[in-house]
């Protein structure tokens, strides 16, 4: 049984925001931009509809993930649009410091930027462009995983714990 009108209007309309689908082993990666800029990368369910890059910056940030895939040391060249307060900003900044392979805690940062491990976390739940800022890399000062995605089970962790695992390789 095919779709109905109604949801074919919804997915075209879904479509819309995102410039490019690529699948990856965690999540399909939903990709928006506006304009020179990458904005957002969003976790998408794996089985979800993938869509060829829109547009060139579409297809050049699709190309550096499937680099960042294939190499997890890849530096990522990209025009960045973050938007968000000041301290989030300077969360984000500490983040993209700790190198691939490494991890640093939300306390480390914390103590780093003089705020709460608290901030930092939530800072790190507000990314919107992981994997380019890597909180995934950003880890409980006992050793664990912490959250991710404003998440503290499930899912969301199961794509820290891989994401830590490439790098790790």
């Amino acid at each position: 049984m095919g779709k109905s009108k109604d949801n074919q209007i919804d997915d075209l309309i879904k479509d819309r925001v995102y410039q490019a689908k690529l699948v990856t082993p965690f999540a399909v990666l939903g990709i928006r931009t506006e304009e020179d800029w990458l904005t957002h990368i969003d976790y998408l369910p794996l089985d979800t509809q993938l869509l060829a890059p829109r547009d060139s910056l579409a297809k050049e940030v699709c190309k550096q993930l499937q680099a960042y895939l294939t190499e997890p040391g890849f530096m990522f060249d990209l025009c960045l649009h973050i938007s968000g307060t000041t301290h989030q900003r300077r969360v984000w900044q500490a983040i993209q410091a700790i190198p691939s392979g490494e991890t640093s805690s939300y306390a480390d940062i914390a103590a780093q930027l003089h705020s709460a491990p608290r901030a930092v976390g939530r800072a790190c739940g507000a990314n919107r462009i992981p994997i380019v800022v890597p909180c995934h890399r950003v880890i409980a000062k006992n050793g664990g995983l912490g959250g991710f995605m404003n998440a503290s089970d499930g899912n969301p962790l199961e794509i820290k714990r891989w994401l830590l695992r490439h790098e790790s390789a």
